[in-house]
């Protein structure tokens, strides 16, 4: 058998309800732009970037919001670059009106330095912004099991 080597994630899909919504928060909120848009049959889609290359697409196929119940995707996280700009972003989702897990920046562990925010798209999908230090001094909603698991 030849091994297949490293993996990486290229991007992330996920199935919305209005694909116009979802654009406006994640471009106009999170800051992601379009890269491209199509449609196949009654199906929408979206491919979305930063500096040209993709990161998310979103496919209008869905009747319901997400279900936490279901398997498949537990929740997205994507790695800020400083802990100013989790602030700036939750700043932005606050203004927004986003549902947001726990409020503030908080730790993924009791004592851990990694850390950031946590809330929900507007279909119900959980989304994470963090860093993966400098949240040192921020608290974490359980002390012993990790933060991300259970939102």
């Amino acid at each position: 058998m030849t091994a297949i080597g490293t993996l990486a994630t290229h991007h992330v899909g996920l199935n919305v309800t209005d694909l116009d919504r979802s654009l406006a928060f994640y471009g106009e909120v999170l800051g992601f732009e379009t890269l491209g848009e199509g449609a196949e049959g009654d199906s929408r889609y979206a491919f979305l970037g930063q500096d040209g290359r993709l990161v998310l697409t979103l496919w209008q196929q869905a009747d319901d919001a997400y279900a936490a119940a279901r398997a498949g995707l537990h929740h997205l996280a994507f790695e800020a670059e400083s802990l100013d700009h989790v602030r700036a972003a939750e700043a932005a989702l606050t203004a927004r009106g986003t549902s947001f897990a726990y409020e503030g920046v908080v730790a993924h562990r009791e004592g851990a330095a990694s850390g950031g925010i946590f809330f929900h798209d507007p279909d119900g999908t959980r989304l994470e912004i963090s860093v993966p230090k400098g949240a040192e001094g921020a608290e974490a909603p359980s002390d012993t099991a990790p933060t991300c698991g259970f939102f």
